[in-house]
């Protein structure tokens, strides 16, 4: 069974209705990002039909984007933030979720860079409820890792925290790991556009710290308009190919050592409160 580390399957049903089908039929579980309340109900009930019909496991997350301030107007933050970040808090204290995220920092262009005292209030809620509830944290990073090394003490007291999409360097993933951080480091496209940084990252840091996603619908392979789930089985060639020198011989291998990878970080399944007890009462 492979494993997809981030996507947004809710988004992903808007552009491709038979996705949950197609999921199941690849035997691909995932973890799944929201950040408002429509999608992350949608979410949660496939997740509750999935462990009903012993289809492959849809893991939970909810945070607000950091690149959600920026495209909120002001007027409108307060309340918007108050509400969703109330759910996110019963969520958590509820068992309903296996990881908060994605959460994080982007400054990737002046616009978000405008709003970058808030994504850090933003941040420190996350990262307190991750902390207060040890789940793992789902990191949104980008032009922006050296905010992540300012948090390092209380970022290895989590779980576990997930870099969606890493765009950072070799050597600061492997920093992170000698700071004792738990971290693991989730490739994408970024493999197959040259992205040099990600390629090297991808080959060199510790082969049980790799996971692959797709990000559907969010990072497209070439050509297409959007990413699925399919996807993940040339990521996985591509970074097979990357490991093969002192790594695993071929793409099953590495599968198998991703899934591993993929449960350590987000945990068992079972692990959830809410979605057992909704089946049991049917």
């Amino acid at each position: 069974m492979a494993t997809d580390a981030h996507c947004h399957l809710s988004d992903l049903l808007k552009q491709l209705p038979a996705a949950e089908e197609e999921r199941r039929r690849l035997g691909l579980a995932c973890a799944v990002s929201a950040w408002n309340h429509e999608d992350f109900r949608r979410h949660e009930e496939l997740a509750r039909l999935a462990l009903r019909d012993t289809a492959p496991g849809i893991f939970l997350c909810f945070a607000l984007h950091p690149q959600l301030p920026a495209v909120t107007p002001e007027q409108n933050r307060a309340a918007r933030f108050s509400s969703l970040l109330s759910f996110m808090d019963t969520l958590a204290r509820e068992g309903r979720l296996h990881g908060i995220g994605e959460t994080g920092f982007d400054l990737y262009t002046p616009a978000l860079r405008h709003t970058e005292a808030l994504q850090d209030e933003l941040f420190k809620v996350h990262l307190e409820l991750a902390l207060t509830r040890q789940l793992p944290l789902i990191l949104h990073v980008r032009k922006a890792m050296h905010k992540v090394f300012a948090y390092k003490q209380p970022l290895k007291r989590l779980p576990g925290v997930i870099f969606h999409a890493y765009a950072g360097t070799l050597g600061e993933g492997e920093a992170l790991l000698r700071q004792g951080i738990n971290a693991y480091f989730s490739f994408g496209t970024s493999l197959l556009g040259g992205r040099r940084e990600s390629i090297r990252s991808c080959a060199g840091l510790p082969l049980n710290r790799i996971l692959l996603e797709t990000d559907s619908p969010y990072q497209p392979l070439r050509g297409c308009a959007f990413s699925t789930g399919r996807d993940l089985f040339t990521l996985l060639k591509a970074a097979s190919r990357l490991r093969r020198d002192g790594g695993p011989p071929d793409t099953e291998s590495l599968e198998s050592l991703i899934d591993g990878n993929f449960y350590r970080a987000y945990g068992p399944l079972e692990r959830l409160a809410g979605l057992p007890r909704v089946m049991h009462e049917e």
